[in-house]
């Protein structure tokens, strides 16, 4: 059944749960095939991805993600009202949907490349829409220290780290987050005004 881009998008969501099933290898290289088809700054196609399925190099970032990530979730300068954001969410520092997704994907871009950062985000929201299409679900997670977990992977330090992205089937059944009005998003001609 073939899906328009707008409904793809209206029913994707970030799921933080999954089942630890087998999903096809086949799925996963066609959204970064369609990620490859993303816009990038003078065409440099600034991307790399790194297809993880080895339960030990998961674990291995998982157990580096998590000590970074207790350490900003029990600092000081965490905005309350973030605190507070993801308490309601239950976020907290342990990041299981490292070791049970069946696959995780890093994304990372060449700083050299003009626009990269940019450039490689576009390409992440075309795979996220690819992954939606065949049934997959999916976290963008950018770890609170990208460089620890590029060292694992081998990523070289002319490369960021932009995110970890967990893709599987789905283990929980929570809702998408409210989404903007269109008519609060939009303005016309100039900022904050409205269509008459």
């Amino acid at each position: 059944m073939e899906c328009s881009v707008y409904r793809l998008a209206e029913r994707r969501r970030s799921v933080r749960r999954f089942h630890s099933g087998q999903v096809s290898l086949e799925d996963v290289l066609y959204a970064v095939r369609t990620a490859l088809q993303a816009p990038s700054g003078a065409n440099r196609q600034p991307w790399r991805f790194v297809i993880i399925y080895d339960q030990r190099v998961k674990a291995r970032l998982r157990m580096v993600c998590e000590q970074w990530e207790r350490r900003f979730h029990e600092g000081r300068g965490l905005p309350e009202w973030f605190r507070r954001w993801m308490e309601e969410r239950e976020i907290g520092w342990e990041k299981p949907f490292l070791t049970e997704a069946p696959y995780i994907l890093a994304v990372a871009a060449d700083k050299k490349a003009p626009y990269s950062r940019e450039s490689t985000w576009l390409a992440i929201g075309y795979l996220l829409l690819a992954l939606e299409e065949k049934g997959l679900a999916s976290l963008t997670y950018t770890p609170t220290n990208p460089r620890a977990a590029a060292r694992i992977l081998g990523i070289p330090d002319s490369y960021s780290l932009e995110a970890l992205i967990p893709i599987g089937r789905p283990a929980d059944n929570k809702g998408k987050e409210p989404r903007m009005r269109l008519e609060d998003a939009v303005f016309y001609n100039m900022w904050g005004a409205k269509n008459d």
